[in-house]
């Protein structure tokens, strides 16, 4: 393992964070002289982030654990063009009301990883659009536009697959990648940010950034990428039958955010617990040692570190002990997903409105197989009528309560 002398480097370091740096010796002399203004960018497409985005935002808390400083960069100007990065298609361009409104909800996700602030190492929350929707066309052409060349530009993987695929990539998306150079440039002016941080995709975007930040103010800056975080099966992380793992309570009750940690595969655990908990090391590589069922407590210590942080410490224990209700008891927790009346006018219709199953067919192919049980007995009539207050399960892992309305 690489040796670094600052704390930042060498905390990223040993939890796995670290996939790509520009000048691991140069960021390593400078965290430990002094705090490093670090940022990472997040456009606001959706009211709310998921799963994918928590290793982002866990390396900023990294990054103020080490004694640095955070800073969260919301995209409510980039965001009105859209990052092609890793997409087969355009985004959907949404209006001004419709991002402002994102943002706002987003922005409350980040008070349970961070400590914002008015201190050296408090975290602080910028927007984009304070720079981005001012600038005046031909005089950034002229003095921005010339240090990118289309030779270059058609290099990174954000262009190539779009046209290796043939498919559409608009001129509004093409000029994404220099806007997020741009910010790197008015970041290290306005907060003397000398980070950027990013998954591995982002890479080109962020050496852009650092080469415009350069040859613009002759100034120092550095790019880190995270490897990309797929589950051991090679999945993507955050992506389940039921949709993305959203982050905002309001988006995914408390207990489904524990369920997903409590779903780990056996391999992942370790990784996981490194990434997106606090807990220290030696006790990680204790829980990662566990075999047979004994591995199911590193899950609910997963579970538990995980919900605790994004949710609160209370959510984290009325999920675990919903799960134990319904698991241990036979139970019906009060956490678990639900399902109207109105949306359950047979057992089929109820399993696919809980999510549980994307399709009439998958269900009827459960009930054959025995899978799907109301009330922890098994039932094989699809056209069973569901009754308020019936816990419907689907295979061990999943399961719902019927409810009025």
């Amino acid at each position: 393992m690489t040796k670094y002398q600052s704390d930042l480097l060498r905390l990223l370091n040993e939890r796995g964070y670290i996939h790509q740096l520009t000048d691991a010796e140069g960021l390593d002399s400078l965290a430990f002289k002094q705090i490093v203004p670090g940022y990472i960018g997040f456009d606001a497409t959706a009211p709310s982030l998921h799963v994918g985005s928590l290793v982002q935002i866990m390396m900023l808390r990294r990054m103020q654990q080490a004694g640095h400083k955070p800073i969260v960069l919301m995209g409510g100007g980039t965001t009105k063009v859209g990052d092609p990065s890793g997409k087969d298609e355009s985004r959907k361009l949404l209006t001004s009301e419709d991002i402002d409104a994102n943002i706002a909800s987003i922005k409350r996700v980040f008070a349970n990883f961070l400590t914002f602030g008015d201190g050296p190492t408090d975290a602080v929350m910028v927007n984009n659009a304070d720079w981005l929707d001012t600038l005046e066309y031909v005089p950034f052409l002229r003095d921005i536009g010339r240090h990118f060349t289309i030779n270059r530009m058609m290099t990174f993987d954000s262009v190539k697959l779009r046209l290796e695929r043939e498919q559409p990539l608009t001129f509004l998306e093409f000029n994404y990648m220099i806007l997020q150079a741009y910010d790197f440039l008015e970041l290290s002016r306005r907060a003397a940010c000398r980070l950027q941080l990013g998954g591995s995709d982002q890479w080109g975007n962020i050496v852009n950034g650092i080469e415009l930040s350069r040859r613009v103010d002759g100034t120092e800056v550095f790019g880190l990428t995270t490897p990309l975080i797929t589950t051991a099966d090679g999945g993507k992380m955050g992506k389940t039958a039921k949709g993305a793992v959203w982050l905002n309570e309001d988006a995914l009750p408390a207990y489904d955010y524990w369920q997903f940690w409590r779903n780990t595969q056996d391999a992942d655990v370790g990784r996981f617990l490194r990434l997106f908990t606090d807990l220290p090391l030696d006790e990680i590589t204790r829980l990662e040692g566990l075999e047979g069922a004994e591995i199911n407590e590193a899950k609910k210590v997963l579970a538990n570190a995980a919900t605790a942080m994004a949710h609160s410490e209370e959510a984290a224990k009325a999920s675990a002990q919903t799960a134990e209700t319904t698991f241990a008891g036979g139970g019906a927790g009060a956490d678990l997903p639900t399902v109207a009346l109105s949306e359950a006018p047979n057992l089929i219709a109820a399993t696919v409105a809980l999510g549980f199953a994307t399709s009439n067919k998958e269900v009827k192919r459960k009930l054959e197989e025995g899978a799907i049980r109301v009330n922890d007995e098994v039932v094989s009539d699809g056209g069973y009528t569901p009754k308020a207050g019936d816990k419907i399960s689907f295979g061990k892992k999943k399961h719902g309560i019927v409810i009025e309305g």
